[in-house]
């Protein structure tokens, strides 16, 4: 073979794998939805080249509300394969500017958890009703105040195989729910969070304990609240900050854990 050939046959085959990365887009898009009188808009995002349903993953926003964090989120998930939806907890439009107003708004779910867990079933009722989703393929993960929200939503009773809280809140109203746990439950923490206490922790292994629920908490030495997110800074001193190894290594986990639950 001439080294034109050679030449020729390699743009070839470097226009097909342009071809094939092109058709390979990862799609993304808001989608409005309401739960009760409420109007809700999430973010949903999945690889429109692979074929077929595929299992459903549900992103729960930290206490400021949906934001670009969550929608990065579920844009990685997308690009692992699976069909990706982000929750919109508060309403279309309300986000928190300051923490001030974040501390209000999540609140209001915080002290009323029937409403918590009812707001997360109407995002995941979205998400099952996809027409690439397996629906009896779903998973929650969520992020601070989503992750006390994806807890809740498992401890409702939701038909899930599992759960992810990423520096999550633990505690409940509501610990003899955990009874209807029906899949599993995985804990990434901050060893050092100063928001999420030992005594809380404690609580809530014993609570999973005490119902036979399969979880697993992983405690990360050093971390602090917040340790997924580099918009949160790099002072620990402060009580949030980003680990890149915490936030690594929990991602890691959480990918091994899907291929578990949902198979290959």
């Amino acid at each position: 073979m001439s080294a034109l050939q050679r030449h020729v046959m390699g743009a070839v085959a470097a226009s097909c794998l342009l071809a094939a990365t092109a058709e390979a887009a990862l799609r993304t898009s808001t989608v409005e939805y309401r739960h009760a009188d409420a109007v809700l808009e999430g973010y949903l995002a999945y690889d429109d080249a692979l074929q077929g349903p595929r299992p459903g993953v549900l992103v729960v926003h930290e206490w400021k509300g949906l934001n670009d964090y969550a929608k990065r989120r579920v844009e990685q998930l997308a690009q692992l394969g699976y069909v990706a939806f982000a929750a919109d907890m508060y309403g279309k439009g309300i986000r928190a500017t300051d923490h001030e107003e974040a501390a209000r708004l999540s609140g209001i779910y915080r002290s009323d958890r029937q409403l918590m867990r009812a707001r997360a079933q109407a995002a995941l009722d979205v998400l099952a009703g996809h027409p690439f989703v397996e629906a009896t393929r779903l998973a929650a993960i969520g992020y601070c105040f989503g992750g006390t929200t994806v807890l809740e939503l498992a401890r409702s009773g939701a038909d899930l195989d599992g759960v992810a809280s990423f520096h999550g809140g633990l505690s409940t109203p509501h610990p003899e729910d955990a009874a209807r746990i029906t899949g599993r439950v995985l804990v990434f923490h901050g060893a050092d969070d100063g928001f999420v206490g030992a005594e809380e922790v404690a609580a809530f292994e014993q609570e999973m304990q005490a119902s036979g629920v399969d979880y697993r908490l992983t405690r990360y030495p050093g971390a602090v609240h917040s340790f997924t997110v580099p918009e949160a800074g790099d002072d620990p001193s402060t009580g949030m900050a980003y680990d890149a190894k915490a936030d690594q290594q929990s991602w890691q986990a959480l990918q091994a854990a899907f291929q578990e639950w949902f198979g290959p």
